[in-house]
């Protein structure tokens, strides 16, 4: 199967893109498709030469790197969108690159054929409501009035490719196939939850690298270490974080929070509660696993998260982890047995209660650690690739029948009325 893959980037220092890295090497390697890959940026994938010899019937990598604009996120993104619809154009037109299906994570394009979602931009759109109307928005006017446009303009575009049912869609759990046939009347979407890597992620590894990874941070052993990973840090709950270490200054609780967001506002809010020397903040990294190491407890009280791939690969390291009933990993996660589940994510009282409870007590922490640990072992990415290999079957066969039925239409209606 010739595939071409719309992305802005991949690489593994990001969910959605490790996600995505782990899919297109399952697809190329072990069911020999030929992948044409659209993307700005590509990292950390083994990619095929465009002009080395290529077997009959293997499977490739191609990178088709797509040029790209600076400024304000929505300007990059417009950007993206009109030079990747023209570089495919482009290579269909005077190259010959045909490819039975385009694939895309999300947005990215308007003729896509197969859609991975990630992401609802219609639930962030109503987050962004929200805090527009919180007097105690941690954002800055300007970023919130740019982030309100730019998530009008993903809803707006959601609202039109969404709802044609000739695009085949996937959702990263229950909970986001169930947004999509509330926002876009989806009852046909296949469920395909994300895997996890437990080759690289286990305890054994993360118990191997926590002294180093605590000591390059400065955390004392006495340190009982939270960490966040993700973008949109507001969504991702950070403030409900903050409010709860607040609830009880007097334990040792110190805040690592890796990814890419604006600090200040929150440098801003953790200063005001007297957390600012407790908390740490870094930019994503390819080596994830050392972010897991530093940690005691991996808490993401998120307000929306499709899956929340950290949250699973915090599990397979054996850490305890909580999350909300937002998060689509959440569906995934048995409460109180292999991790804890927040029923209202912006309740920082009953996170600070679980976090105590989780302090005072280590053979909790422990147990459900192991728990999670086990749980994780049947989340892989084989099963993840077999399952989204076998709709884009489906979305193959069902393209080609459409387009049997269409000229057989145009055949009739050429041939005029039987007499």
């Amino acid at each position: 199967m010739r595939l071409a893959v719309v992305s802005p980037f991949v690489d593994r220092r990001h969910g959605t893109e490790r996600a995505l890295a782990e899919l297109l090497e399952r697809l190329a390697r072990r069911y020999h498709c030929q992948i044409h890959l659209y993307s700005q940026r590509v990292e950390d994938i083994v990619l095929d030469h465009p002009d080395a010899p290529q077997d009959a019937g293997a499977g490739a990598i191609w990178w088709h790197r797509v040029p790209s604009v600076g400024g304000p996120h929505l300007l990059q993104f417009v950007g993206w969108m009109a030079a990747n619809t023209f570089l495919r154009w482009y290579h269909g037109l005077f190259r010959s690159t045909s490819c039975d299906l385009v694939l895309s994570p999300g947005i990215n394009c308007l003729n896509a054929d197969v859609i991975l979602v990630h992401a609802l931009f219609h639930r962030l759109r109503e987050l962004g409501r929200e805090e527009t109307n919180d007097a105690t928005a941690v954002a800055g006017f300007y970023l919130r009035l740019h982030r309100r446009v730019y998530y009008r303009l993903l809803a707006a575009l959601e609202r039109r490719v969404y709802s044609d049912r000739n695009v085949s869609l996937a959702a990263v759990s229950e909970r986001t196939a169930d947004l999509l046939g509330q926002y876009f009347l989806r009852r046909d979407v296949r469920v395909v939850p994300h895997g996890v890597d437990t080759g690289q992620f286990s305890g054994s590894e993360r118990l191997a690298r926590r002294p180093e990874a605590r000591r390059r941070r400065n955390f004392r052993d006495s340190d009982c270490v939270l960490l966040l990973i993700g973008n949109d840090w507001r969504v991702k709950g950070v403030p409900a974080i903050l409010a709860a270490m607040a609830t009880a200054p007097a334990l040792p609780w110190r805040l690592l929070v890796a990814g890419s967001d604006a600090r200040g506002p929150f440098r801003e809010m953790a200063k005001h509660l007297g957390l600012l020397d407790r908390c740490q903040w870094e930019p994503p990294r390819r080596d994830v696993l050392d972010l897991y190491a530093a940690a005691d407890i991996y808490v993401s009280p998120s307000q929306e998260d499709s899956f929340g791939l950290p949250v699973a690969e915090a599990m397979a390291c054996g850490l305890p982890v909580i999350t909300s009933v937002c998060a689509g990993v959440s569906g995934l996660i048995h409460d109180g047995v292999d991790g804890f589940v927040l029923r209202d994510p912006q309740d920082a009282r009953a996170l600070a209660a679980l976090l105590e409870r989780l302090h005072v007590d280590e053979i909790l922490q422990s147990t459900v650690g192991r728990a999670a640990a086990r749980a994780v072992q049947e989340w892989t990415w084989d099963r993840h690739a077999a399952a989204l290999w076998e709709l884009l079957n489906d979305a193959l066969a069902k393209k080609r029948n459409s387009g049997t039925s269409e000229t057989g239409a145009m055949a009739s209606s050429r041939a005029g009325p039987a007499t």
